[in-house]
């Protein structure tokens, strides 16, 4: 049962059944990497605390188009390993220090160590979505192209004219994409049609707007916790401060994650009604919404 603490609602996501079992596909897989060194590595980067949102997403969106957990789960650990992969090159890119209360795998084992990690949990990624067919390995890699995409707009190589669409472009790319395909690959490994997969699609593209968004306000305010970096990325209130004051920046900041999300759910209010769409919209407002309860 969710429970509030200081106003915030806190899910107790790791007692899901569809965490555990991204957990012990997980275990399974670094039991079997035969390098120590490399292991130490992806059990640092793996083990560091994430909620699993991504590959649980999948699995949900698999569970409402009548598919099981069984057939979907190499393309959910797919998912959490290309993500993984992307946090060791964010951090290779920003510098970064601290990552959920932990050193960062290139503070704690170097960059160089680090890329090859990063490198290493790509092709397991590729590995492990292989058996899904053309249409889903297309998708999977045309979202890791997106990302690295996304991280090469976010350099911002001329700030003063990293504008608005410009931000919305790259959230897209780097974060929005991986939600949008990991909603969509779930719906096809569960036996959807095209028309119904895009749905799902259009669900993930909007969550995940919405989280980088949130992602950002809490930034920009300055309470973010258990990380750190040496460089940090344009937020959407910076970029609207350029033309209004902070507390109005930041108002339109939150109007829009509030327009993402009501886009999120009432994407999800088509789906089939059962138990795994109603753990969708406990994710959609405990990573949006619920995380500026305070704000």
């Amino acid at each position: 049962m969710p429970v509030k603490v200081y106003g915030v609602i806190l899910m107790n996501i790791e007692e899901w059944e569809e965490y555990r079992y991204v957990e012990a596909g997980l275990e399974d897989s670094i039991a079997r990497i035969e390098d120590s060194s490399l292991k130490k590595m992806v059990e640092h980067v793996c083990h560091s605390g994430g909620k699993r949102i991504r590959p649980i997403i999948l699995l949900l969106a698999s569970e409402i188009c009548s598919g099981s957990y069984s057939r979907s789960l190499d393309a959910a650990l797919a998912v959490e390993m290309m993500h993984s992969a992307s946090l060791i090159h964010d951090d290779l890119l920003d510098q970064g220090l601290i990552r959920r209360n932990l050193p960062s795998a290139p503070e704690k084992f170097g960059p160089s160590r680090a890329l090859l990690c990063g490198d290493y949990l790509i092709a397991k990624s590729i590995a492990f979505i292989s058996p899904y067919g053309e249409k889903v390995i297309r998708d999977f890699g045309k979202a890791g192209m997106d990302m690295a995409e996304g991280e090469v707009l976010d350099l911002r190589l001329d700030d003063d004219n990293f504008g608005e669409s410009d931000y919305f472009k790259c959230i897209y790319r780097k974060t929005a994409s991986l939600f949008a395909i990991s909603a969509s690959i779930g719906a096809y490994t569960g036996g959807a049609d095209e028309a119904l997969a895009e749905r799902f699609s259009f669900f993930g593209n909007s969550l995940g707007t919405a989280y980088q968004i949130v992602d950002d306000i809490l930034e920009f305010l300055e309470v973010v916790e258990g990380k750190e970096s040496k460089f940090t990325s344009e937020t959407l209130p910076h970029i609207y401060m350029r033309n209004m004051p902070k507390e109005e920046a930041l108002e339109k900041s939150i109007n829009s994650v509030r327009q993402h999300v009501s886009a999120a759910k009432e994407t999800l209010g088509t789906f089939r009604a059962c138990p795994a769409r109603d753990k969708l919209f406990q994710i959609t407002d405990y990573i949006t919404v619920d995380m500026l309860e305070n704000v």
